[in-house]
């Protein structure tokens, strides 16, 4: 299909009557797919003939017949004109930090003066940005039930270690009668997690505890409650426990769950939080490490005129005590779309739904160096894979291969970290490719531009510091076994001195001056962002800028050929790949057509995808297939509730478990509702930074689903978790969703 053509909707959708209620929301599956059509519009047949609109920058063009027209307004409705891109952006750093931006980024860029009145500009500050410290209320059971019963038969308990001394309840009965809620009547009533694996890690704290249990009598004439368990549905869950949800203190009640892969034990964290763990490796390399910066801060600072050789670098260079072992080969190519690294939103069941609609290489969301050394459970937790993500990525490559690749032995999932200090990053990858059996690669994050972030030297604060982020590549190398280490960057801190070109090649050769003596660092591929940490979202991506650093980075490859003979035993432990280091390109990617433009005319292996993504998942699938898909509100709606699905899957479907699905499930809706359907665009191809103006899909729930109000949000979740519980809340990310947020406290 050509860029400019429309999609067409499918042609059997049904017409819905009544407005959505939380009773059809309840409806199983198989009637609420019918729930989207067509909705009646009050249009001439002359409007088709009418002017096509100028398409303005920063606004979706969205066809007249669809727009919401106030009284006063033209018959374009509340299009902005003079305001363009400025007033509809929103602020996109939720998709890639924790806190805040840097409130020095937020100011207006139009300067004093830009606005209408001092007045204004203050009030857009006020409905911009993000909410800090943001609270999600607790959401819990009334009684707690003792992990010695969770799991057992009623007259069976294991041995509660805590004796008399438990403050947890043991009586079942009184649990399901007067310590939870009542179950839930979503999905027909019936546990998904059952349904599909014969056993529900949830156990009596499953909140459809009643579809897999049973009361039966003894010989004794006693009637016991019992779980009830079904392993043929699932015989490799049922013969492999470390596939299955372990008994313990983990989200929701297991620390690991059917699918779920690199799940790490709770000992292992315990013994790194005592600080009982050995990093042998680690530690022979930072002392080396530590007396060779020393030996080359005294070459630096040498006069020139001195000729003590003691003071020369390469006269008393010593070889490290631990050289990099020779790495796995990784392949990108242009059938290998990249799904992003994503805080909050590149949770596990987010990429779940991403790989089944077509992503080759995901990523975790990034986590911090110093929190995973301390055995912190939140950061282990960001490592865990579905077993999805460690098969091979798609492998149809139409050019040259680099030697020795096996796709066979390759997988998706890589991790992502970021560290201020080379022992950080050099420890908890010794650390990660220890204790996690499935990685893809380690990816060292170079530009996070979150203020908290970049203040400590991590992230973005790497790109002005190229001698300490060389050291961490190395020591990443040297520790690492066969598992390759990446890099992502963005152009530069500031917006007037872009820095990227001379990371590249450092990144690919190793510094000039010290090329011949250190051989490279060794890194397998590097991403760019092609935005600066001054920049974050006010602009687009500069692709011109990725296409020069993705033509210097084709000259270093064909460099390393020469170097090879000349760097000091510069062979695969130095030159990954064989000496081919990838080159990905990352930024506003949003079609098909933007995704295929990059990799034919930037020149880049693969292109990253990131908010993308969030609003539209099947992305990867249209650029499986080379065209626009318009996805029926229905089809949509279908990807939520495979969301719900495998958020209980992930974290449970007891109280917590689905409450954790519900929020991250929010955080999702947040971003996918800016999706505007195709077929309601004037022009195509859509674009990523384009905001429409008010207006109503062609069915009620494709209103629905476009809503920005977080209430409607919370209402889409009762359609697959049910009622949110009192104690549950939810502000979104940004301001500009939370329309009654100050009235509700």
């Amino acid at each position: 299909m050509e860029p400019h053509e429309v999609a067409k909707r499918p042609a059997d959708e049904v017409s819905i009557v009544h407005q959505i209620s939380s009773a059809a929301a309840e409806e199983p599956a198989s009637k609420r797919v019918k729930l989207d059509t067509p909705a009646q519009t009050s249009q001439s047949q002359d409007d088709t003939t009418k002017a096509q609109r100028p398409r303005v920058k920063g606004v979706a063009t969205i066809k007249t017949e669809y727009l919401i027209v106030a009284p006063g307004q033209g018959e374009w409705g509340g299009v902005p004109s003079d305001e363009g891109a400025a007033a509809v952006l929103l602020d996109d750093d939720a998709a890639e930090g924790r806190t805040a931006p840097d409130p020095r980024d937020q100011q207006d860029s139009r300067g004093p003066g830009g606005g209408k009145s001092a007045r204004n500009n203050k009030q857009r500050k006020q409905k911009g940005g993000q909410n800090k410290d943001r609270e999600f209320g607790t959401f819990s059971d009334i009684l707690r039930l003792c992990n010695s019963v969770a799991w057992t038969p009623e007259f069976s308990p294991r041995h509660c270690k805590h004796g008399d001394r438990c403050n947890a309840l043991h009586d079942i009965r009184k649990y399901l009668k007067e310590g939870r809620r009542a179950d839930l009547e979503t999905f027909g009533g019936k546990c998904p997690l059952w349904e599909t694996y014969g056993k529900c890690s949830a156990g009596w704290r499953c909140l459809f505890v009643s579809s897999h249990m049973k009361e039966v009598e003894r010989e004794d004439g006693r009637k016991e409650l019992i779980l009830v368990e079904e392993s043929s549905k699932n015989s490799a869950v049922a013969a492999d426990d470390g596939d299955v949800a372990v008994e313990g203190d983990g989200e929701g009640g297991g620390e690991a769950r059917p699918g779920v892969m690199n799940v790490v034990s709770p000992q292992i964290k315990l013994d790194l939080s005592r600080k009982r763990m050995v990093f042998e490796k680690s530690e022979q390399y930072l002392e080396w490490l530590a007396s060779d910066t020393k030996l080359y801060q005294t070459h630096f600072h040498r006069q020139k005129d001195d000729e003590d050789e003691s003071k020369d670098y390469k006269a008393q260079y010593v070889e490290p005590p631990l050289k990099p072992s020779e790495k796995r080969r990784i392949y990108f190519g242009r059938e290998t779309p990249v799904l992003a690294p994503l805080t909050t939103q590149g949770n596990l069941p987010f990429r779940r739904l991403c790989v089944e609609l077509g992503a080759q290489v995901t990523y975790s969301e990034m986590a911090l160096a110093l929190p995973l050394l301390q055995g912190q459970k939140a950061d282990w937790t960001l490592m865990r894979a579905h077993e999805s993500e460690v098969t091979p990525p798609r492998f149809t490559p139409s050019g040259p291969v680099v030697r020795g690749y096996d796709n066979s032995k390759d997988l998706k999932f890589g991790v992502q970290i970021t560290a201020s200090a080379p022992w950080m990053a050099i420890k908890a990858t010794e650390t990660l490719t220890r204790f996690l059996p499935h990685l893809r690669l380690i990816d060292l994050n170079c530009g996070c531009p979150i203020d908290m972030v970049f203040k400590s030297g991590a992230g973005s604060g790497l790109l002005d510091s190229p001698s300490k982020l060389d050291r961490m590549i190395r020591g990443m190398n040297a520790v690492s076994c066969d598992v390759p280490i990446t890099a992502k960057i963005r152009m530069g801190i500031r917006d007037d001195k872009f820095i990227a070109h001379k990371l590249v090649e450092r990144l690919g050769l190793g510094s000039q001056d010290m090329r011949d003596t250190l051989g490279a660092p060794g890194c397998a591929a590097v991403t760019l962002h092609g935005r600066t940490r001054q920049q974050r979202y006010t602009r687009d991506a500069d692709w011109s800028y990725i296409a020069e650093c993705a033509a210097l980075i084709k000259q270093h490859n064909e460099k390393s050929d020469d170097l090879a003979d000349t760097i000091r035993e510069a062979e695969e432990n130095t030159l990954p790949n064989g000496g081919k280091m990838y080159f990905v390109g990352n930024g506003d990617c949003y079609s098909h057509v933007d995704y295929y433009d990059h990799v034919d005319n930037a020149k880049v292996d693969s292109v990253m995808i990131g908010r993308g993504a969030i609003i539209k998942p099947w992305i990867f699938e249209e650029i499986q297939k080379g065209q626009y898909l318009d996805k029926s509100a229905s089809e949509r709606l279908a990807y939520i509730e495979k969301f719900a699905r495998y958020g209980m899957e992930a974290w449970g479907s007891d109280e917590l478990g689905i409450n954790y699905t519900r929020r991250f499930m929010l955080e999702f809706l947040s971003f996918f509702n800016r999706y505007v359907p195709i077929g309601l665009l004037e022009y195509l191809p859509p674009v990523i930074n384009e905001r429409p103006p008010a207006y109503h899909g062609r069915s009620d729930l494709e209103t629905l689903l476009a809503s920005k109000d977080y209430k409607d949000w919370v209402k889409i979740s009762e359609m697959f978790l049910g009622p949110a519980p009192p104690g549950f809340k939810f502000q979104p990310k940004h301001k500009s969703n939370s329309y009654e947020i100050e009235a509700e406290g």
